[in-house]
């Protein structure tokens, strides 16, 4: 039996999930959590296989939530079910530690199938996504910007784009602000903007049109 932690803020999305898998033969819904910190309080307790959250949480958001599992619970797997496109966020996610990227315009089978691949040790992307990196191919200039980031150039820009502050980022991320800054210098470079507003607006635009 595959133990299964649901994380996401909706709580239709979550109930919605437990309802899913309330007659699964093979996967537990063992809880649910409304917050980056919640995952990591649960899983510190109680014994989890896979945790299916969404990449947007309040205090700690998905991708860092996947760094600290990565270096304190190795040994469970994160699948990011998320409204974001997967063109922008998918590879980012990997290389932060997931092991699969869910759309949440999927259906329950292939949410089903995903979490037994992650479980036998498999990582999950959609079909599309797959063909595009094994033939380098480029669907888009957002999701090609998006590859260019950097893991934590990729944090620091979502939290930007939800408006967190810097203090608030380098507490959340656990660097200083100054680092923050570093990162926001780095990411208006690549945008060519000159001001946050517009580093905002361009990287929502960028994923607009992914």
């Amino acid at each position: 039996m595959i133990n299964l932690l649901i994380a996401d803020n909706h709580p239709i999305t979550r109930k919605g999930l437990e309802v899913l898998f309330s007659a699964s033969p093979n996967i537990k819904i063992v809880g649910s959590v409304d917050n980056g910190d919640a995952i990591l309080e649960f899983v510190k307790k109680n014994p989890i296989d896979i945790v299916l959250t969404e990449a947007d949480l309040p205090k700690l958001n998905g991708l860092t939530v996947l760094r600290y599992l990565k270096n304190d619970h190795p040994d469970v797997k994160t699948i990011i079910f998320s409204g974001q496109p997967e063109e922008v966020y998918a590879i980012n996610a990997i290389k932060a530690g997931a092991s699969g990227y869910l759309n949440k315009s999927v259906n329950v089978i292939t949410i089903n199938e995903a979490i037994l691949k992650v479980a036998d040790g498999g990582i999950h992307l959609s079909n599309e996504l797959t063909q595009q990196l094994a033939f380098g191919s480029r669907v888009n200039k957002g999701g090609t910007f998006y590859k260019k980031l950097s893991t934590r150039e990729a944090e620091v820009l979502k939290l930007l784009t939800i408006g967190r502050k810097n203090k608030e980022i380098s507490q959340e991320l656990n660097i200083n602000e100054k680092t923050v800054s570093t990162y926001k210098a780095r990411l208006m470079r690549k945008l060519k903007v000159n001001n946050l507003v517009d580093l905002v607006s361009q990287a929502k635009l960028s994923q607009e049109v992914s």
